[in-house]
C-alpha cells in the first residue's frame, strides 16, 4: 500500500455467468487503484484457460492475471493464480499448482482433492494480501451454481475467506439481465447475500437513458445499489483470455498490407502472442483453417497448442497441412511458435503417451528437426538477441533430425539454443511473445517492403498496452460510481 493511504477492503468481481466481463472489469479496477495511489494486485483462486503467462521466476499462471498485474503495475506471481486448469480433452485437465504442473485429472478426481487445494489457495491469498492492498479478486463463471457450492474454491467461499466485498457483474447484451442478477443474489445464503455490495451492468448497447428506470427497478428488487452501467466498446484493446472472438477475425485480403494467417487449431493456446501483430498498421492478421484462405496469405503462423499431436492429426485430416506446405513451396513464409514449431519438423514422437494414444506422427517437413514429448515442462522468461524478450511454456525437446546441422533461431547467454531457421521465410521457435519485439517483426516483414511503402512506423506494443489500460480505466470511471465504491471499501464493521 502507498504511504499515506489507509487500507481498503478487498473486492471481488463475481458474475451471473461466464464471459460477462469480470476479467476486464478486474483489470480496470487494478489500473484505477494504481492511478489513485494504492498498491493493488489481482487474484483468482482457480482459473481454467489454455492461455497462460510466465512469471519472472519461470512459473505458470493464467494469462488474465498476468494482464491484470501489468495493469496494476506489479510483477505477476503465482500467488495471483495459485490453481490453473489447462483442458487437455473434454474430460481431463492438466493441473498447475503454484506455477508447476502436478498431473492430469478428470473433473471427478479433481474435486476429490478439493480440501488440499483449498489450503494451497488460501495460503497463496494470505501471502499476496501481506504485500498488496487492495486485492482485486475475480470469480469464475456463475456464482449461483448450487450443485458446485459445496466444493467452491473461487467464488463466494473465497470472498468469505478474504472478507472481500463483492460486486456482481451482469451482461445485459445477452438478455435476461433482471432475472440473472436477481436470481444470482437470491440463490445465495443470507450470509453471502449480505456480502454483495454492488451491481455492475456490463456491455450495454444504445442510449443509457433508456435504462434509467431499469436501473432503479433492479435496485428495488435486489436491495443492492447499481454502481454502474458500462457501455459496450470496440475501441479499447485488452488481451483476451478466451478464444471465443478469434473466429470473428476472419479472412479479407488487403493488397496494401502483409496478410498474416494464424492457423486456427482446435487446442490453440497463448493466442495473445499475435495481439501486437494484429495492431501493427503494416499487417492484416486473421485466424483460419480454410485452405483457400491459407493459399492467399503472405505469412502463415502455426501457433502454440496444448495438444500438438492431436492438432497435427487434425491439420492433416482437414487439408490444412497440405495447404501450408503448398503455400510454402509457392513462396509464403511459415513461422511456428511452440507447438507450431514442433509440427513444422519431420516428426513428433510421444513414446510415453504424455498427450494421448498417438505415439508418432510425421510433421510438415518444413524444418529438419524431430520432437520427443517429455513429462518435464519448461516455463521461463527469456532475454535474447540483446534486448528481445519473451517466455517459454512447453513440453517436449526438439533437436536436428538425422545428420541435419543446427541453425538456431537464437543462442542464449548460457550457450543453449532455441528453434531452427531454414531461411528468412521459414523458421520455428519455442519463444512466446516473439512478435512483441519490433526488431523481429521488422525482419519478418522485410521481404514485403514493396507492399509497405505507405505504411506507418513500426508498432510499439508495450506503449500501446499501457495506453489501453488507461483508456479502460477512463471508460470505467465514466460509467461506474468509483467514489461510492471507495466508500464501500473504506467501511469497516
Amino acid at each position: 500500500m502507498m504511504e499515506g493511504k489507509s487500507a481498503l477492503r478487498h473486492v471481488m468481481l463475481a458474475g451471473t455467468g461466464s464471459d460477462v466481463g469480470k476479467s476486464i472489469l478486474a483489470t480496470a479496477l487494478c489500473r484505477i487503484f494504481k492511478q489513485d495511489g494504492y498498491h493493488p494486485a489481482p487474484f483468482k483462486a482457480q482459473n481454467m484457460a489454455l492461455n497462460s503467462g510466465v512469471t519472472p521466476e519461470g512459473l505458470e499462471i493464467g494469462r488474465a492475471q498476468a494482464v491484470q498485474a501489468e495493469a496494476a503495475g506489479v510483477p505477476c506471481h503465482t500467488d495471483m493464480n495459485p490453481l490453473l486448469l489447462k483442458p487437455q480433452s473434454d474430460h481431463t485437465s492438466q493441473v498447475v499448482l503454484n506455477g508447476k504442473p502436478v498431473g492430469n485429472k478428470s473433473a471427478y478426481e479433481y474435486w476429490r482433492t478439493n480440501s488440499q487445494l483449498r489450503e494451497e489457495v488460501h495460503a497463496a491469498f494470505d501471502r499476496l494480501a501481506s504485500r498488496y492492498n487492495p486485492i482485486v479478486l475475480e470469480g469464475a463463471g456463475s456464482i449461483s451454481e448450487l450443485n458446485l457450492r459445496k466444493n467452491d474454491l473461487v467464488n463466494l467461499s473465497m470472498a468469505r475467506y478474504a472478507d472481500a466485498d463483492v460486486l456482481l457483474v451482469g451482461d445485459i447484451d445477452r438478455g435476461g439481465v433482471f432475472a440473472s442478477v436477481y436470481g444470482s443474489i437470491m440463490l445465495q445464503t443470507p450470509e453471502d447475500r449480505q456480502r454483495i455490495k454492488g451491481i455492475i451492468i456490463n456491455k450495454f448497447r444504445g442510449d443509457l437513458r433508456l435504462f434509467e428506470e431499469g436501473r432503479r427497478m433492479l435496485e428495488d428488487i435486489c436491495g443492492v445499489p447499481v454502481l454502474g452501467v458500462v457501455p459496450y466498446y470496440t475501441d479499447i484493446h485488452i488481451e483476451e483470455e478466451d478464444s471465443v472472438a478469434l473466429a470473428q477475425k476472419s479472412f479479407q485480403l488487403e493488397h496494401d498490407k502483409v496478410n498474416v494467417a494464424v492457423i486456427m487449431l482446435r487446442h490453440l493456446s497463448n493466442y495473445t502472442d499475435f495481439d501486437s501483430l494484429e495492431r501493427d498498421s503494416r499487417v492484416h492478421l486473421f485466424y483460419t483453417n480454410n485452405v483457400d484462405d491459407i493459399s492467399k496469405a503472405d505469412i502463415i503462423i502455426l501457433p502454440g497448442t496444448k495438444s500438438t499431436l492431436s492438432d497435427l492429426y487434425e491439420l492433416r485430416r482437414n487439408g490444412c497441412a497440405q495447404a501450408i506446405m503448398k503455400a510454402r513451396r509457392q513462396g509464403a513464409a511459415v513461422v511456428g511458435v511452440c507447438g507450431g514449431y514442433q509440427m513444422m519438423g519431420v516428426e513428433v514422437c510421444d513414446p510415453h503417451h504424455q498427450e494421448g494414444d498417438i505415439e508418432r506422427l510425421p510433421g510438415l517437413g518444413l524444418l529438419p528437426v524431430t520432437t520427443t514429448m517429455t513429462a518435464q515442462k519448461t516455463t521461463r522468461q527469456v532475454t535474447f538477441n540483446g534486448n528481445w524478450h519473451g517466455y517459454e511454456i512447453h513440453q517436449g525437446e526438439t533437436h536436428p533430425f538425422g545428420d541435419a546441422k543446427e541453425s538456431p533461431f537464437t543462442v542464449f547467454d548460457d550457450g543453449t539454443t532455441d528453434g531452427y531457421v531454414a531461411d528468412e521465410k521459414c523458421m520455428g521457435t519455442y519463444i512466446h511473445g516473439v512478435f512483441d519485439n519490433p526488431a523481429f517483426v521488422d525482419k519478418l516483414l522485410q521481404p514485403y517492403a514493396d507492399k509497405l511503402k505507405t505504411a506507418e512506423a513500426p508498432f510499439d506494443y508495450q506503449a500501446f498496452k499501457e495506453q489501453q489500460y488507461d483508456l479502460l480505466a477512463d471508460h470505467v470511471r465514466q460509467y461506474v460510481d468509483i467514489p461510492r465504491l471507495y466508500q464501500i471499501l473504506q467501511a469497516h464493521d
